[in-house]
């Protein structure tokens, strides 16, 4: 739930120009906004020449506001963009707006619409932390971080090419023009960056200028006499796309090859049997959090994990069976943490909420003893939808990897007879249990997990421990959770210890599946032993995505996005606090 301690208080004015209430001042003039925009930061920051021949460019920017200075750059890019390349915008607000508001705001300009209308379909949440927005028309991506802007610089991993410095006037949010954000700015620019402002404030100058740019006054717009450009020396380093392996084409290897792809590199994909052969094999699949009232930073990388799992199935064709999933006490002290849970701020409105046993009974369409925390956003996935979309556009290998070598070249991956499957500069090990034959010192653990399904009846996703999951035909249930068993023979004991945990639950809908024709299928999950993933870094040259347990089709797509940013050099979308705890080494040596 979001609250008002970052609400803008956004007024208009007589001239329809939005004003901030907070800081007392407008976000742009309706004159002369976008051709203020277009000088001092476009122009400003040598923009388009400065991009030309690259394969990446990153843009950062101190004050997102109305997304104008965002929608004038796409606007520019769209028209200029070198071939194959690549735009990552960062922007920080610690007052954001809304998407209606922003809409109005730029309505103001026409030829913005296009741009305009992409970024408003796709505005970032306004609950705090990092936001990732997807801009494929434009071959962007957008990460918003809201919240302090000495926070969010110091939480950023990448290096920006160009500054757009936009907050309000250093006199009124003196904030944003810290000594401490000075430092920021100058750790997180890369060689040759450039920096440009409305504001020649002294202190920004010399603030620059003290930090190893070159600092220029010039020519203002409109009725400001004067602008800000600053360099840093240096040269962008040279970009080219490394050959990328990825074992294992499961969910965690159909993310992390989507976002390479994004990034524009196309990596081969290895695998054994077929796409979903292990735990991403089942018809239906449950995205939900590992859910978290203490630790903050946990809660915050499970609630940026589903935020960013629910955009991109909800684009995927054919990805979603069912939205929402209620998830049903399991202890006693289960009601009290879902009151504190949905009191999060990092859910957006509606995203978590209490409900009680009426109105869960109203959703599972049979009477419950008892009420739940209903998580709107929260899926029910089909896997092969995802794995078919997310894999089209890579090469794949079918056969198994025995061996990881590191030579001179690279890596060089061979099966049990020694043939060479692939030599890469990168490989990213995403293989699930399969992680342990190849890394014994990964440290993970198995766990044996049996799920039955039957055609004809029909529920939401629910969870208690178990879980009921719609396949679009009927409904999955179960799973087992056998530590140590790596089994994959399927038991008659198993089935009926699921039918048992059903009929605790939802006895009448045990009673529909207890009649029907039942399948059932054997995974084994990869876990750890402090429930958290692994996700980095494992070697120079060697990634990991694996250790996701039973929550992988919900961190999955962020963390493939932040294993490819590591291979690309491009920015992660986690916050840096967050990286150590997900790194592959916490558990063991390499």
């Amino acid at each position: 739930m979001t609250t008002d301690d970052t609400a803008p208080h956004l007024t208009w004015t007589d001239d329809d120009e939005p004003r901030s209430g907070r800081f007392g001042d407008v976000y742009f003039s309706r004159d002369d906004g976008l051709a203020e925009t277009r000088a001092v930061f476009l122009e400003g920051c040598g923009l388009p020449d400065a991009w030309a021949g690259r394969r990446h460019f990153t843009v950062a920017e101190l004050g997102f506001g109305t997304g104008l200075n965002i929608a004038a750059l796409l606007d520019l890019w769209s028209r200029t963009r070198p071939e194959g390349g690549r735009l990552h915008v960062f922007s920080i607000e610690g007052f954001p707006l809304t998407a209606d508001e922003a809409r109005r705001a730029l309505g103001a300009w026409p030829e913005l619409a296009e741009a305009a209308l992409a970024l408003t379909e796709a505005w970032p949440e306004r609950t705090p932390g990092f936001h990732r927005v997807d801009l494929p028309g434009f071959h962007a991506v957008l990460d918003v971080a809201v919240g302090d802007v000495d926070w969010a610089l110091d939480q950023w991993s990448g290096a920006a090419d160009a500054w757009f410095l936009d907050g309000f006037s250093p006199a009124l949010n003196p904030g944003m023009w810290s000594e401490t954000v000075m430092d920021r700015i100058a750790a997180r620019s890369a060689p040759g960056a450039r920096v440009a402002t409305f504001t020649v404030a002294g202190a920004v100058r010399r603030g620059l200028s003290e930090r190893g740019f070159v600092v220029e006054k010039k020519p203002g717009h409109g009725r400001k006499r004067e602008r800000l450009e600053a360099r840093r020396d240096g040269a962008p380093a040279p970009d080219q796309a490394p050959r990328v392996a990825v074992i294992g084409a499961g969910v965690a290897g159909a993310a992390v090859a989507r976002a390479l792809v994004a990034s524009g590199i196309t990596p081969v994909v290895i695998e054994g049997e077929r796409p979903g052969a292990g735990g991403s094999g089942f018809p239906a699949g449950l995205a939900t959090p590992r859910l978290d009232a203490g630790d903050a930073a946990i809660a915050g990388l499970y609630a940026q994990a589903l935020e960013r799992a629910r955009h991109l199935y909800d684009a995927t064709p054919g990805a979603v069976l069912s939205r929402g999933v209620l998830q049903l006490p399991q202890a006693a002290r289960d009601p009290a943490r879902f009151d504190k849970i949905a009191a999060q701020s990092l859910w957006r409105d509606g995203a978590m909420s209490v409900i009680d046993a009426e109105a869960a009974a109203d959703r599972l369409g049979e009477p419950t003893a008892e009420g739940g925390l209903m998580m709107a956003d929260a899926r029910v996935i089909h896997a092969a939808a995802i794995l078919s979309a997310w894999l089209k556009a890579v090469p794949m290998i079918t056969a198994t990897v025995a061996r990881i070598e590191r030579g001179d070249a690279g890596w060089t991956l061979s099966d049990a007879e020694g043939r060479i499957l692939a030599q890469a500069d990168a490989v990213v090990v995403t293989a699930g249990w399969g992680t342990a034959g190849l890394l014994a010192d990964a440290g993970l653990s198995p766990v044996r997990g049996q799920a039955d399904w039957v055609e004809g009846p029909a529920s939401p996703g629910v969870a208690w421990g178990g879980y009921v999951a719609p396949t679009g035909t009927g409904v999955l249930f179960g799973a087992t959770h056998d530590r140590g068993d790596v089994t994959l023979e399927a038991r008659d004991a198993d089935s009926a210890r699921n039918l048992d945990a059903l009929r605790a639950r939802l006895p009448h809908l045990a009673a529909q599946a207890e009649t029907g024709v039942r399948h059932r299928r054997v995974a084994i999950r990869a876990t750890t032993r402090d429930r958290l993933p692994l996700a980095g870094r494992r070697a120079d040259g060697l990634y990991l995505l694996s250790g996701l347990g039973s929550r992988g089709f919900c961190v999955a797509p962020l963390l493939g996005e932040h294993v490819a940013a590591l291979i690309a050099g491009t920015p992660s979308p986690l916050p840096a606090t967050l990286f150590g705890r997900i790194d592959p080494d916490r558990l063991g040596p390499a």
